[in-house]
């Protein structure tokens, strides 16, 4: 493999999987888009530790090749902290802001749809989300932030006041599958590897 290919990791949302909608857009575009570029969609899981060292894992493998990440919903939490921690560049898709405040309404049994996993969702996640919270951002100019303002999971004005500083590409209306991903796609590569990140290992 040439160890100058672009890689892209992508980190689904709560209750999703590599099998979401958005990734399999993602692997009909990046053929006829960026044909070079290796596509790495972790199954992250429901426990947050976990997750995010699953994401760091796919991260660290791109080591010295051109990278970036996407994040969706929690995806979208994950990969801020992966930017702050590596440098690499980030798009936000209607990403959670506050994760840990927002699935306190789903603590209990849960069921992941995708994958048929069932599990409990405790207050103990909700620490391990916090913990994973960067606080004030070094790089802020190093996350694209996609938001729709008809996210009806999701208040896209926590998004806008927790990003002030990075670029933001607001759409009305949609939803927080975020309508038409496929036309966003290009402008997303675009700012992912306008300069180029060698992230460090995890």
């Amino acid at each position: 493999m040439n160890s100058s290919r672009p890689g892209l990791v992508y980190l689904h949302g709560f209750n999703s999987s590599p099998k979401s909608q958005k990734v399999s857009e993602l692997r009909a575009l990046l053929p006829r888009l960026c044909p070079e570029i290796e596509l790495l969609v972790p199954e992250l899981g429901f426990d947050p530790a976990r997750a995010y060292q699953r994401a760091r894992r796919a991260l660290a493998s791109l080591q010295g090749r051109p990278a970036g990440v996407i994040g969706s919903s929690l995806g979208g939490y994950y990969a801020a902290a992966l930017s702050e921690e590596t440098g690499v560049n980030a798009a936000l898709i209607n990403p959670a802001v506050y994760p840990y405040r927002l699935l306190q309404d789903y603590l209990g049994p849960q069921h992941n749809p995708y994958t048929d996993e069932r599990y409990e969702l405790t207050r103990d996640h909700m620490a391990a989300l916090l913990a994973l919270d960067p606080g004030k951002l070094r790089y802020p100019e190093r996350l694209l932030v996609l938001l729709q303002s008809g996210d009806e999971t999701l208040d896209y004005r926590e998004a806008l006041a927790r990003f002030p500083d990075s670029p933001t590409w607001l759409q009305a209306g949609g939803d927080h599958r975020f309508q038409q991903f496929d036309r966003v796609v290009p402008a997303i590569l675009a700012f992912l590897y306008a300069r180029p990140n060698t992230p460090p290992p995890g």
